[in-house]
């Protein structure tokens, strides 16, 4: 097993811009998203640091724009390849799998934002793609939804989509517990589709 640690879109936007994440709380998610960069770099593990573009003159993440620059978690800290991206998936028009594979990665693990759309569809195209996926649940971050289909709180999405990928797509995790998996060089485990459905019929 070969990890990668992907952050993804730790930028400005989500903090100080017109998308400020809601839940986790952003002191909590930034601060853990800090501790998984530090301890892949401590422990060799490769980190990807991706981030989103729009053009110039967009209302969000416009390029050269303080939205679009990463935040300083992220740009302080030191990373092995960046990827930037206009797409949800952090595979769509972009060098990362070709990279991942150079690199001899099977297994990413996944922070940064938002849970609900960049992190669940990268999470997802990379199973497609034969990895093995980790999400850090208290180093992701989501935000309120409301349109004509209904209303979301952040949390109410953050745990509906972390329940879905564990179901599935991903092995869902504290930082603390990936941590520990990194220092002691062991997988997480795999989500177990049988078992997740056998419990929801209970």
């Amino acid at each position: 097993m070969k990890r990668a640690l992907v952050v993804i879109d730790v930028q400005n936007e989500y903090v100080t811009g017109a998308l400020p994440i809601a839940y986790p709380a952003l002191p909590e998610s930034l601060g853990n998203i800090a501790v998984a960069i530090d301890t892949a770099v401590q422990e060799g593990v490769p980190v990807v640091v991706v981030q989103h573009a729009a053009p110039a003159g967009s209302p969000m993440f416009a390029r050269g724009s303080h939205g679009f620059a990463l935040h300083d978690v992220v740009a302080a800290r030191p990373h092995d390849h960046l990827v930037e991206k206009t797409l949800p998936s952090s595979f769509a028009g972009t060098d990362l799998d070709a990279w991942l594979r150079r690199e001899g990665v099977d297994t990413l693990t996944i922070v940064g934002y938002m849970t609900q759309t960049c992190d669940e569809s990268t999470a997802r195209d990379a199973v497609h793609r034969g990895y093995r996926v980790e999400v850090l649940a208290d180093a992701t971050g989501a935000l309120p939804l409301s349109n004509r289909t209904g209303t979301l709180s952040a949390a109410q999405i953050h745990h509906a989509v972390l329940v879905v990928l564990q179901s599935f797509f991903a092995f869902v995790a504290s930082t603390a517990e990936w941590v520990g998996a990194v220092r002691n060089k062991t997988p997480l485990g795999r989500p177990d589709f049988a078992a997740a459905t056998d419990a929801g019929h209970a």
